[in-house]
């Protein structure tokens, strides 16, 4: 998943990042091309106003050309104001771009650098993850097969208990028979040890 957000993110900042960098040499070709044209057009109204004034010193000028033609650059800024409008324009279109482009790029820097230590986190988690996992099913493994020997002598003693059990546990014989028996029992071995120890019968 970071993995495919980084991807992401790297596609998305090289489209970025072609685009202002086109819209920056568009805009700094603009910005010649109109520096030209106002270069080109003072020159023309320089030369037109010297033009106009060579024709006033002839007698015959009519009254229109008094003083020098210069265009219309005075009214509402003329075309030179209005070139000069869209040269700014541009470049300030440049400098926002580069500005713009420089922001992207440290975000997706930082991006990146939080990205990368977050996955190395992760990564380092999962092999302490994975390792612990390995651990415990070691383990596991060592416990099952304990139980299974545990469980191998837990069978035994009970088979082993089940053919001692009917020799030891009478059915259908009562306590009090029990008790008369092993005191019968008792005294036998109790008379059998005084013979033994050569003691008198009487």
């Amino acid at each position: 998943e970071l993995d495919a957000a980084m991807s992401e993110a790297t596609t998305l900042r090289l489209d970025e990042k072609a685009k202002n960098e086109q819209t920056i040499k568009d805009a700094g070709e603009a910005q010649t091309a109109v520096a030209q044209a106002l270069t080109v057009l003072k020159e023309f109204y320089a030369k037109a106003g010297e033009a106009t004034a060579f024709m006033q010193q002839q007698p015959a000028a009519p009254e229109i050309f008094d003083a020098p033609y210069k265009g219309m650059q005075s009214e509402n800024g003329g075309v030179i104001g209005m070139l000069e409008v869209i040269e700014s324009d541009f470049a300030r279109l440049e400098a926002d771009t580069i500005a713009g482009e420089a922001t992207a790029q440290k975000e997706y820097a930082s991006f990146m650098t939080d990205s990368k230590v977050d996955k190395e986190a992760k990564s380092k988690d999962i092999e302490h993850k994975t390792a612990k996992k390995q651990d415990e099913e070691q383990a596991l493994t060592v416990k099952n097969e304990d139980l299974e020997g545990t469980q191998k002598e837990l069978d035994a003693a009970l088979a082993y208990f089940d053919k001692l059990k009917p020799s030891c546990v009478d059915a259908g014989v009562s306590f009090e028979d029990r008790v008369a028996r092993r005191k019968e029992e008792i005294e036998s071995l109790q008379e059998a040890l005084r013979i033994l120890n050569g003691e008198d019968l009487a």
